[in-house]
This record gives structure tokens, C-alpha cells and sequence, in this order.
């Protein structure tokens, strides 16, 4: 018969170097976590937050040569007036209009039609951006 020898008594010498490392890198990597967590969150709200105009195209439609009938559907805070720039393209993507739109209404969700001229038949609109429009002070 052969005498199985079993480890050393639990808890008599302390803890392992092993066990001392795992422990300090759960704590470090939960701290990392925490922190990139933080990070991503602060990322998401200022972008969320700092978005005051915002716009989209419906539909649109190209009524002629020179001009193309765009409705945008365009998110605003009431008392913001909002700056969207639309540009028109042809069948080879050369662009055939710009123009920037200003929206004054004092609501924050304002539909409108609005005609875009170009210089060449439009193939398709292309929305921008969107921004309050500067101030005059």
C-alpha cells in the first residue's frame, strides 16, 4: 500500500505568490474596466448631448434639370435655429447642387419641403450636416 501524501493544511502558510497575483490582477482589470466603462459612457452622452440639430431625409424628388424637391424631417430645440446644407449628385457622382437651409420655427420638430436647384440632373441627395446657425450678438 502506498501513502498518498496531501498538500500542505489549508490556511497554516498564508497564501500562495500565485494566489497573491490572481487577487492583484482581478483588482487591476476591474478598475480598468470600470474606468473604460466610464470613459465610453462619457463619449455617448456628449455626443448624444451635443447633437441640438439634427435632420433627415424623407424622400425627394427631381422635378427637372435644375431642381430637385427635398422633404426633410429636421429635430431642434424650440428656440434653436438650425442650419442643414444638402448637396445633389448625378449618375457619375459628380456633385450638381449645394445649399444650406435655414429653419426658424419655433418647434422642435419641423417637416418641410424645400427645392434644391442644381446645374445638372440629380441622381441623389445627400444630407450634410446639420448646425445651429450662428448667433448675431
Amino acid at each position: 500500500m502506498s501513502a498518498v501524501r496531501e498538500g500542505l493544511p489549508e490556511g497554516r502558510y498564508g497564501r500562495s505568490a500565485d494566489e497573491r497575483a490572481d487577487r492583484k490582477l482581478k483588482i487591476i482589470g476591474s478598475a480598468l474596466g470600470a474606468v473604460l466603462l466610464g470613459v465610453v459612457g462619457w463619449i455617448g452622452w456628449d455626443y448624444v448631448a451635443g447633437q441640438s440639430v439634427s435632420a433627415e431625409v424623407i424622400k425627394f424628388q427631381v422635378i427637372s434639370d435644375t431642381e430637385v424637391k427635398v422633404h426633410l424631417e429636421v429635430r431642434k430645440e424650440s428656440s434653436v435655429t438650425g442650419v442643414c446644407s444638402l448637396s445633389s449628385q448625378d449618375k457619375e457622382h459628380a456633385e450638381v447642387g449645394r445649399a444650406d437651409f435655414t429653419f426658424a420655427q419655433g418647434s422642435s420638430r419641423v417637416d418641410e419641403l424645400v427645392t434644391l436647384k442644381t446645374t445638372g440632373r440629380a441622381a441623389m441627395i445627400e444630407l450634410v450636416g446639420c448646425r445651429p446657425a450662428p448667433s448675431a450678438h
